[in-house]
């Protein structure tokens, strides 16, 4: 073309044209040329603003324009809050994000990708219990809609967590994992540190926190946690838009000991043998429930349901628990006992070498100290029903109790035992608001029948006979044994008709020939009348008000005491027989010692007196001898109510 024809062209081109292509030129020169760090100044203005906190980029800003624009800036910084050792909360190697165009201009703001490389971030609380996430006065934003955001990526990412004041300090590594297809990545975890003293660590895989806004989407988990003995494990897909304050999982929990949750979680559980438990965690606002759990404490089945509420003035827990056979090896911890350390049963490590110590210690009541925060931290409403007891020594059948635990203030009513056929129906407070505990316990005694009740002793297996009571005392102190050195009350058990092994008798008065004829040939039974024995207690000490033991053959009687602060015995049983029998050597029966050492014996005078009588008659006519081992029986039948009455 010549140059005419290029003027041409050129003269007839619209001007509007000429303007378009001017723009386009312009355009793409302030593409080419154009600083987008010029933008970092009103960015970092504006979430300064936002947050309170110091917002900088300190690397550059990048645009790539299209559709869909790229942004990318480098080395962001977020201030942390003033209080803090460390100066930043946030930081941000590489921030990688698009944006959609058209759904902007319907005022929608859509990013499909967001990439955070090498992100650092510190989560923390100061002495007050204030965490640095509370940002300082912030710019209202208004109630806009969230961004939607398409996916996230995390490469070599890391958060830490500080509490000083719980001696708390975890550290986590986080990346994106694989994702399959058009799934978002999910996000994998490993860490370790300390949680409130005992060593952590955790390691899992959950779904993209994206999808916890999503209605239609399962957002899956599986973590796995250890604190010192106790594990974790937290697993399952969750429906529904799950939020922090509502959620349910499966989760498992083991440990050597329900007691350290305590230091943990500071929720106040019982000392407890080695456990393992799994059910349902949900979360609905401020009460965590465990649902349907079910497992093993010890060598006892357990299940049911618990609930904490963490949002009144002290968290509460509510709990219903149900074991169909309960180890009572298992309950020591409650009582501040060690476990009994016997082969076959469950016990952590520590807790092994308990018994041990406790087996070279001169006493047998638990003096190991009530924690008074753990009864003050919290407040509790427990049920728990053992349909069946294990406790081969102890005629024990089944548990029921109801356990209310209210500022400080413990009260278990019912506390019921059945027992021997029979029930211990009692009920107990324990109010720790003072430095001391104070104790009250009220017991009746119903039934309990007296072949079940020594089932270990075999000259009790054929008697018969219920034996009754009722048992109110008060105390204070801080561990089992102080409270028995400072008890207070009455004691009164009393026992109807029924029989008794002949065998018995005889040997509690020291009948010679009675006891070898029973021995060699067979023992029978002979009529129980009836029994009682009534103590006063003051100060821990218990004296006799009256005992009596009424059968057909013979009449103990018993007096004495037992000092519960010393765990001595100094009980003497004086046998009036009812028949005439040679050899008899009825002195009276000394039951000393300690619980235990207890010590059997015959009353060394009057035993020695009748044997040097019997020697002296002897050497007249040894036929004779026999006259003073014959008693004529001036014991006589006692009526149970009107003696107990007259102890009274």
């Amino acid at each position: 073309m010549s140059a005419v024809d290029t003027r041409t062209v050129l003269s007839r081109t619209p001007r509007w044209a000429w303007g378009l292509v001017g723009l386009v030129l312009c355009v793409v020169v302030l593409i080419v040329v154009w600083d987008w760090n010029w933008f970092k100044g009103p960015v970092e203005r504006r979430i300064t603003a936002m947050t309170g906190r110091e917002f900088s980029i300190r690397g550059d800003l990048d645009v790539d324009l299209g559709w869909r624009p790229r942004i990318t800036a480098r080395d962001l910084h977020l201030a942390n809050a003033d209080w803090s050792k460390s100066r930043e909360m946030a930081l941000v190697k590489e921030l990688d994000l698009r944006i959609a165009l058209m759904p902007l201009l319907r005022g929608e703001v859509r990013l499909p990708y967001i990439a955070l490389d090498a992100p650092r971030l510190v989560l923390e609380r100061n002495s007050r219990g204030v965490g640095n996430w509370v940002f300082p006065a912030q710019e209202d934003e208004g109630s806009g809609e969230a961004p939607q955001i398409g996916q996230l990526i995390v490469t070599d990412g890391r958060v830490e967590f500080h509490e000083p004041v719980l001696r708390t300090d975890v550290t986590l590594d986080v990346r994106s994992g694989k994702s399959a297809g058009k799934e978002r990545a999910p996000l994998l975890a490993t860490g370790e540190g300390s949680w409130r003293g005992s060593p952590f660590e955790l390691q899992g895989r959950v779904d993209s926190p994206l999808n916890l806004q999503e209605k239609d989407i399962p957002y899956r988990l599986d973590l796995r946690a250890r604190a010192g003995q106790t594990r974790a494990h937290a697993s399952g897909a969750l429906r529904g838009q799950v939020q922090l304050e509502n959620f349910n999982a499966d989760f498992a929990l083991s440990g050597a000991n329900l007691a350290d949750i305590y230091d943990l979680l500071g929720i106040a559980l019982p000392e407890t043998p080695p456990y393992e438990l799994h059910g349902k965690l949900d979360r609905k606002g401020d009460v965590w429930s465990y649902r349907a759990f079910t497992g093993k404490v010890g060598d006892s089945d357990l299940s049911g349901d618990a609930s904490l509420d963490i949002g009144g003035e002290r968290p509460k827990l509510t709990a219903k628990l149900v074991s169909k056979r309960l180890d009572f090896d298992d309950l020591a911890g409650f009582v501040g006992a060690p476990p009994s350390g016997k082969p076959g049963e469950t016990a952590a490590a520590d807790q092994k070498r308990l018994p041990a110590e406790v087996g070279t210690k001169a006493t047998v009541l638990p003096d190991q100290p009530f924690k008074l925060d753990k009864l003050r931290v919290m407040d509790a409403d427990v049920t728990l029903q053992a349909a069946e007891i294990n406790a081969p020594k102890l005629p024990l059948e089944a548990m029921n109790t109801h356990m209310v635990l209210d500022d400080g203030v413990l009260k278990l009513n019912p506390l019921d035992f059945h027992t021997a056929g029979g029930l211990i129906a009692s009920r107990v407070t324990l109010d720790a608001r003072e430095p001391s505990i104070q104790t009250t316990l009220v017991a009746d005694v119903r039934g309990l029948e007296l072949r079940k009740l020594f089932p270990t002793v075999e000259i009790t297996k054929k008697g018969a006979g219920k034996l009754s009571g009722v048992v109110a005392i008060t105390a204070h102190g801080n561990s089992v044994a102080y409270m028995a050195g400072s008890a207070n009350g009455d004691i009164g058990l009393i026992m109807g008709e029924g029989h008794i092994s002949n065998l018995l008798i005889e040997l509690a008065g020291l009948d010679i020939a009675e006891s070898l004829k029973y021995l060699l040939n067979k023992d029978r039974e002979i009529p129980l009348r009836c029994a009682y024995a009534a103590f006063r207690v003051v100060d821990g000490e218990m004296a006799t008000r009256g005992m009596a033991f009424d059968t057909s053959d013979t009449v103990i009687f018993g007096e004495g005491g037992i000092n519960l602060r010393r765990e001595t015995l100094d009980l003497r049983l004086l046998p009036q027989p009812k028949d005439r029998s040679p050899l008899s050597l009825r002195a009276p029966l000394m039951i000393g010692g300690t619980f235990k050492d207890p010590s059997f014996r015959p009353e060394i005078g009057p035993l020695a007196a009748r044997v040097g009588a019997a020697t002296a008659l002897y050497t007249l006519a040894p036929p004779a001898a026999l006259l003073a081992l014959i008693e004529t029986g001036p014991g006589e039948s006692i009526d149970c109510g009107p003696a107990v009455a007259r102890g009274s």
